[in-house]
């Protein structure tokens, strides 16, 4: 949880607000690569990268 509290406040402190966006983008992706790599889904998820 260090690792999030210090990504805020370093967001906040250089006003990088525009980086969260993408950052939770990428976090969404992931998650969906990484829940749906062993099911039927797999092909449909990976045909979006």
């Amino acid at each position: 949880m260090s690792f999030l509290a210090e990504l805020w406040q370093f967001l906040r402190v250089r006003k990088k607000y525009w980086l969260l966006p993408i950052i939770l983008m990428s976090v969404v992706f992931g998650g969906l690569v990484v829940l749906t790599a062993g099911s039927a889904f797999a092909p449909f998820i990976y045909t979006l990268f």
